[in-house]
């Protein structure tokens, strides 16, 4: 018997990795094998009274670009279907991802609550932009359980955190945290960037919104921007965050949706093989004379070694290391790397290194600095797709040199 499913294939009951390759798949009357690329801004209509149907019964059919794309739904429906989803957004980049996810459900009188540790461009929207439109924001320390049960014993409307942070890989109970907000009222947003859904599944720990800098891990390669939002409630998805979305645009570019699609087909390979190196790095380190201190979720020397190991399946590609000589021998060792590039971006098959006070956290005060644990002699390494020893052999040469 012929298939007759191939434009159209069933993901149902195949394993992760295969639905990284399968999912989301719609081959137009050409069958090609890669995924059509669809750059186009909008669609035609065959009559008066099918554009007015289209528009009547919305989301059934294209309409516009804005509003949903067949590349980016392609993209959308296979990390929903990897994630466990019931609804994925695609946006312009992962802090239009943030933006959307957290504002679409606050109003003025709203309260969030959210941990010190947070990347910069988050912090910002948390300490600046909400108090703008009156929403009041408690920050508190994310890994101190006692400090989310104090905090989430008044109502409150979102909770947003990222585990692991960025750059400190501070790691915050999930299920916990889930369990105090629901009951606080609120709902659970989560950056889950650093960790990748590979490694760490929010939803199967209570979360209810999942967003993804895509520029990072699941492009994996430096090509392109991207952003998601997923849901696990249809309902709040589309009647909340998906007209906030709609109407104010953070699109993302159907080209970049393409080249996401195509990321995600290897996402897991490249993020177990990053992960493997990363741990014999941070173990190599760990002994350097020159090094203070080396976080990595799956070195035991980490303070939350043990809730690592209950939410995570394996520690990422990202270490932050804490150098004796502070800001100058920081400098040093950077300017001394041959192979791994100083870049302020993560998750690239290349091995990249950022010194994070004064590049992505040098906004924040000093006062801020403390308290996310940004110090002079922090650096944030992005663990690439080179040998493992290669990476360690520049390592030493740059720390011995500094």
């Amino acid at each position: 018997m012929s298939r007759t499913d191939h434009r159209t294939p069933n993901v149902t009951g195949l394993r992760p990795r295969s639905k990284l390759v399968h999912g989301g798949i719609r081959r137009s009357s050409f069958d090609e094998t890669c995924e059509a690329l669809y750059q186009t801004s909008g669609f035609v209509y065959g009559s008066a009274e099918e554009a007015e149907n289209a528009f009547a019964n919305d989301g059934t059919r294209h309409v516009y670009s804005r509003f949903r794309n067949p590349t980016n739904a392609m993209f959308e429906d296979r990390l929903a279907e990897y994630e466990g989803a019931a609804w994925a957004y695609a946006t312009a980049s992962g802090m239009a991802a943030v933006h959307g996810a957290l504002l679409s459900g606050l109003r003025s009188g709203d309260r969030v609550v959210a941990p010190r540790a947070l990347f910069i461009s988050c912090y910002w929207i948390l300490k600046e932009l909400c108090p703008r439109y009156g929403i009041e924001v408690e920050f508190i320390d994310g890994t101190d359980l006692s400090a989310w049960e104090a905090a989430l014993s008044k109502p409150a409307k979102a909770v947003f955190l990222e585990t692991p942070s960025n750059p400190g890989l501070e790691v915050v109970d999930l299920r916990a945290v889930c369990d105090l907000a629901h009951k606080a009222g609120a709902y659970v947003v989560v950056d889950n960037a650093f960790a990748t859904p590979v490694l760490q599944r929010p939803f199967d720990f209570g979360a209810d919104v999942i967003i993804y800098s895509a520029t990072k891990h699941i492009d994996g390669q430096g090509r392109c921007l991207g952003g998601v939002i997923l849901a696990k409630d249809i309902k709040y998805a589309t009647e909340v965050i998906h007209p906030f979305l709609r109407n104010l645009g953070p699109t993302l570019a159907p080209f970049n949706s393409w080249l996401l699609l195509k990321g995600m087909e290897t996402l897991e390979l490249r993020v177990n093989a990053q992960t493997a190196s990363a741990l014999e790095v941070a173990r190599f380190l760990e002994g350097h004379a020159k090094v203070e201190r080396v976080l990595y979720p799956m070195l035991p020397s980490h303070p939350q070694h043990d809730l690592v190991r209950q939410q995570m399946s394996g520690g990422g590609n990202m270490l932050s290391i804490f150098l004796k000589g502070g800001k100058a021998e920081a400098f040093n060792t950077l300017n001394g790397l041959g192979m791994v590039m100083i870049s302020n971006n993560l998750g690239d098959s290349k091995s990249l290194i950022t010194h994070p006070a004064t590049t992505t956290h040098s906004k924040l005060t000093d006062e801020e600095k403390v308290a996310a644990q940004i110090k002079p002699g922090l650096l944030r390494l992005s663990v690439g797709l080179e040998d493992a020893q290669d990476i360690i052999e520049d390592l030493d040469r740059a720390l011995s040199q500094a």
